[in-house]
């Protein structure tokens, strides 16, 4: 497909309203971007400004710098293929602010080219040596948002409404602002939603956008440590991901584990068996859940710090141990045939069984703090150096009556 012809093919998707076969015209990387690529005989900006005014402005500027992108792809040369993809981007919005949801297709092909590139571009200048900060990731967003802002204005009702790419264009800026590190932008995007109330619900979406959503709004509760609301968002995620989706199912439960592990719900077996790599990392925690082996879950952390850290969900599963010894103490309080007075000798002899060094005003603290947060219903006599419990099954309240710190 030479140029021309490009600009014809172009010409007629747009009379037609045909936005999937805009979107594959415009495509960095697809099979139309190879067609054009393979028949090209001028490739260089100021050779083919002579096709300005071929087709309707902006769109001359949209085929123009569609070339130079691909063809700066060709070269390896992915700075470059960005600038120009962000020039093609911001003539394309000129054209979409006119236009009705049947560009949509062709927006999101754009704006995702538009990250894909960015990443590339801003990986480059750090291999490159020029530093390690992201301001093709940056200026993505910024484009990305004036599209968001494109999409809220709309004033068309129903089907035609470019409010139908709301989620999409959403989802596309939380990925850039977490990977440039400045989340708590996406506040601004979320506060946006909720001050347009004639946006249709979420419900109404792709369930690929709501996923995608509802992702993004669990992490920043979860990073937030809003754990009750993380888990709600997650869990809508999850169930709502389709299920050949293993990787993004995978990435969902990266961070719904350790909000279960702390709600005392354990994920089950099977689960696990469809997520090699999350079980190899959580069953040893299970395990020492299970049995309320305390040493087991240190060494499990030790084991798994790397991970767990670079996951951002140390601190999560760290505050899911709490777990891991009231299980501990329960085992004692079974033991001793659940009497509602026990020494606190005898729950110190359980932490020495497990290799547990320390001094007994440390279990005694252990013993407070877990009475405290609610895992053990009962006082501690000070003076008698005794935990008086609750009569019966009450001594050990169901974790999910407990709340979350």
């Amino acid at each position: 497909m030479n140029f021309t012809t490009f600009l014809v093919e172009l010409s007629r998707a747009l009379v037609s309203n045909n936005g999937n076969r805009v979107a594959y015209l415009l495509s960095a990387t697809g099979p139309g971007a190879q067609e054009l690529l393979k028949d090209l005989k001028e490739t260089t900006r100021l050779g083919l400004l002579k096709y300005q005014n071929v087709v309707e402005s902006p769109w001359d500027e949209v085929g123009i710098a569609h070339v130079q992108v691909i063809v700066r792809i060709s070269e390896g040369n992915f700075v470059d293929a960005y600038t120009e993809q962000a020039t093609m981007a911001k003539a394309f919005e000129r054209a979409f602010i006119s236009l009705q949801a049947w560009v949509l297709p062709a927006l999101f092909m754009v704006l995702k080219d538009l990250r894909d590139l960015a990443e590339k571009a801003d990986d480059s200048r750090f291999q490159q040596g020029q530093g390690s900060d992201s301001p093709s990731l940056e200026d993505a967003a910024r484009i990305c948002n004036k599209a968001f802002t494109d999409c809220v204005m709309d004033r068309t009702v129903g089907d035609e409404s470019r409010k139908w790419g709301i989620y999409h264009v959403v989802g596309l800026i939380f990925k850039c602002y977490f990977s440039v590190n400045k989340i708590a932008l996406s506040r601004n995007i979320i506060r946006a939603l909720s001050a347009n109330k004639d946006i249709p619900p979420i419900q109404e979406y792709p369930r690929s956008d709501q996923v995608t959503f509802k992702y993004y709004v669990g992490m920043l509760s979860f990073l937030n440590e809003r754990y009750d609301e993380s888990e709600q968002e997650l869990t809508f995620a999850f169930d709502v991901c389709h299920r050949g989706a293993t990787r993004n199912q995978e990435l969902i439960l990266n961070y719904l584990i350790p909000l279960q592990l702390m709600r005392g719900k354990l994920p089950s077996p099977g689960l696990l068996q469809l997520f090699p790599r999350l079980e190899e990392l959580y069953t040893p925690f299970l395990k020492a859940i299970r049995s309320g082996n305390v040493t087991e879950y240190d060494a499990a952390l030790d084991w798994a710090e790397p991970r767990l850290v670079e996951m951002g969900v140390y601190l999560a599963v760290e505050k899911a141990r709490e777990l891991c010894m009231r299980g501990l103490f329960r085992k004692v309080w079974k033991l001793l045939n659940k009497d509602s007075r026990i020494q606190i000798e005898q729950f110190h002899k359980a932490f020495r069984l497990l290799g547990q060094d320390m001094p007994m005003e440390e279990t005694e603290c252990l013993l407070a703090n877990m009475i405290f947060k609610g895992y053990i219903k009962g006082y501690i006599s000070h003076e008698r150096q005794t935990v008086v419990l609750a009569k019966g099954d009450a001594a050990f309240p169901k974790i999910n009556g407990i709340k979350r710190a």
